[in-house]
């Protein structure tokens, strides 16, 4: 089969210019389809023609309290001195919500009622007309207009019509979309996990993000990479949807037949924009009807999405699509950029010091967690060649502004402690996130030198006074305020299969049976620890098989070790018993925060301190991770 080209990598503002120019022949703005709901059933609907009251509300004149119903006339003398006595007959009880008997024009509160007999009572002063009476439309007057043409309705909405009478209405018709995963490689979420098989959940993504947006949208099952049944299943859709989403099958793969099946069927737009991620987007009308191919990443197919379809959905409903919410904020590194393309990139946001610090969440089109953790998109212009740091930069927020504010920024080693850090401070009220960026910890103090974070883990050891941290805080942090305050000791070795089949006991089982590692990034403390035990042992570094292979994180080793794609990795126990693997220990190292004391006041990493010193449910839960030992969390290692 002859691989798919793309027609032309276009610049995202002609793309956007070609496919609202192709949306707009083809009607699909001027269509505004609306239909009747039932008021109870119309919550976030938007209405498609003004609301006017049916009836007034109140629609009697109603006792606004407690008491008895009178005719002001009556009392127009009454005084502490002078009080007014009346007969049952010249007053009626009511209670609140009460028709106001006929002939009665006022209310006397409870309170101010002596009941002098079952038919007499005392009335100390006068009162006005219509007191404490809800009058006939005192809220709502019929015919008055209750709800523009164009409003979403909102829970009081609804209240105030059926208020009014009104139990039905016309809202406009949300645009009907489907989501069709493409690839024979897919599976769905449960079933068993095979290499070559994907789990399939890129269309829970796209189609509960149209939903968000305003769409009727629905999944459909995964189609094979065969062009007949596309075309089948590209075909039906189009006639049951106003909106076709095709994920996967757009770039130029053997195997990626979507946009030869939609140039059969009807007119590609578009085939290639110069964005990244999400170049391989495909923009097509068959049937008058929109497709769009997406990439198969599950970042490239969202952000696509965003790009393309969040407005056409805003436009079908005659609405314009909401206005961004940008903030600024400051780079903590420097990002580069190809020339050409616009660039999407997820960050992280978090005050530090008074400046709202953005750093990059995470790299690659299929990382989805990147998209979980980001808090904003920065987009850097094809004109550009990236940002530096220090540089201002505008941000797209994804996430509350009241959520960022609450972050306390980590950045510096793994540990899988991090996570039961961040999901017990989650738990707080107000909640406390941790965003973290795991950099090793040399990254960690070039971060807090740089006041890129507020706190970094950190595990550097010095061979010369088998101190941990302290000499390297002294040298690159020498005037920085500052607590060195313990996490942990955890137990690193060389992470391996289970039951150890290839017999390793030493880094010289690795070098001389050829074995394949792999290791941590420079700057890491596990890779400085590889690198002592090398040396102690005089194995050299190119003679370990994937000693330049690098992972960021503990998790990442194991993963690697479990897949099989390596032979073994340092790393820690807990990561090694997370993923049911067996572990050689090789040594027992410190691990500690590197805090500045001028966050140390901060309510946030109070609420942190706390957790670490006196929880002993925290602890419970760390230890059970299996490797740590906690003789002296939360205590003060050093202090400058």
């Amino acid at each position: 089969m002859k691989r798919t080209i793309y027609i032309a990598n276009k610049p995202l503002d002609e793309a956007k210019r070609l496919w609202r120019q192709a949306l707009i022949e083809n009607g699909f703005f001027a269509q505004s389809p609306v239909e009747s709901v039932k008021v109870d059933d119309c919550l976030g609907r938007l209405t498609a023609a003004p609301v006017y009251a049916l009836t007034s509300s109140p629609s009697y004149n109603a006792a606004a309290m407690d008491g008895i119903a009178v005719h002001f006339e009556d009392l127009a003398g009454a005084s502490d001195t002078a009080p007014v006595r009346l007969q049952k007959g010249r007053y009626q009880p009511v209670n609140t919500g009460n028709a106001l008997p006929p002939g009665f024009n006022a209310v006397v509160m409870i309170e101010d009622v002596h009941q002098l007999s079952e038919t007499e009572v005392e009335l100390a002063m006068p009162a006005t007309p219509w007191q404490h009476v809800r009058t006939i439309g005192e809220d709502i007057v019929a015919t008055e207009l209750i709800l523009p043409e164009g409003h979403r309705i909102r829970p009081i909405d609804q209240g105030a019509m059926l208020a009014a009478g009104v139990t039905e209405i016309m809202v406009k018709r949300n645009p009907k979309a489907v989501v069709i995963p493409t690839g024979g490689e897919l599976i769905q979420p449960g079933e068993p996990a095979k290499p070559g098989l994907i789990v399939e959940f890129n269309s829970r993504i796209l189609a509960g993000s149209l939903r968000e947006w305003g769409a009727d949208a629905h999944r459909a099952n995964p189609v094979a990479d065969d062009p007949q049944s596309l075309r089948q299943v590209i075909l039906a859709a189009t006639r049951e949807n106003d909106i076709v989403i095709l994920n996967a099958g757009a770039s130029a793969g053997t195997k990626d037949f979507t946009a030869m099946v939609l140039a059969d069927l009807g007119r590609i737009m578009v085939h290639g924009v110069a964005i990244k991620p999400g170049k391989p987007v495909i923009l097509a009308i068959v049937n008058n009807t929109p497709v769009i191919g997406l990439p198969g990443y599950p970042v490239s197919a969202l952000l696509t999405l965003r790009l393309f379809v969040r407005e056409m959905i805003a436009g079908f409903l005659g609405m314009e699509d909401p206005a961004p919410r940008i903030i600024e904020a400051t780079m903590s590194r420097p990002l580069h950029s190809s020339m050409g393309v616009d660039q999407f990139v997820r960050v992280t946001l978090g005050n530090v010091g008074g400046t709202l610090m953005a750093t990059p969440s995470g790299k690659g089109a299929g990382a989805v967690m990147s998209l979980v953790r980001a808090d904003g998109i920065l987009t850097i212009p094809a004109g550009s060649e990236g940002v530096g740091a220090g540089e201002k930069v505008a941000i797209e927020l994804v996430r509350p502004k009241v959520e960022v504010d609450s972050t306390l920024v980590f950045i510096g080693s793994h540990d899988n402690i991090l996570d039961l850090i961040a999901n017990r401070l989650h738990r707080k009220r107000p909640i406390i996130r941790i965003s973290s960026a795991h950099v090793g910890s040399m990254g960690g103090i070039m971060a807090i030198r740089r006041n890129e974070a507020h706190l970094a883990g950190c595990h550097l050891l010095d061979e010369e006074t088998g101190e941990y941290n302290i000499s390297f805080i002294k040298r690159f942090l020498p005037a920085l305020p500052l607590r060195l305050i313990n996490l942990c000791y955890r137990q690193q070795g060389l992470i391996v299969q289970k039951n150890n089949p290839k017999n390793i006991k030493s880094f010289a089982d690795i070098s001389e049976n050829g074995l394949l590692f792999i290791n941590r990034q420079a700057g890491a403390g596990t890779r400085l620890l590889t690198d002592k035990i090398l040396r102690e042992t005089g194995i050299a570094p190119d003679r370990i098989r994937g000693y330049a292979h690098e992972e960021y994180t503990h998790m990442s080793v194991a993963a690697a070790v479990a897949s099989g794609a390596v032979d073994t990795g340092m790393g820690i126990l807990a990561a090694a018993k997370a993923l049911d693997l067996d572990f050689i220990p090789v040594a027992e190292e410190r691990y500690d925060l590197i805090i500045p004391e001028q966050f140390i006041g901060d309510p946030k990493m109070m609420a942190l301190l706390e957790l670490m010193e006196s929880n002993e449910a925290f602890h419970q839960e760390i230890l059970a991770l299996g490797g740590y030992d906690l003789r002296d969390c939360g205590k003060i290692m050093y202090r400058q």
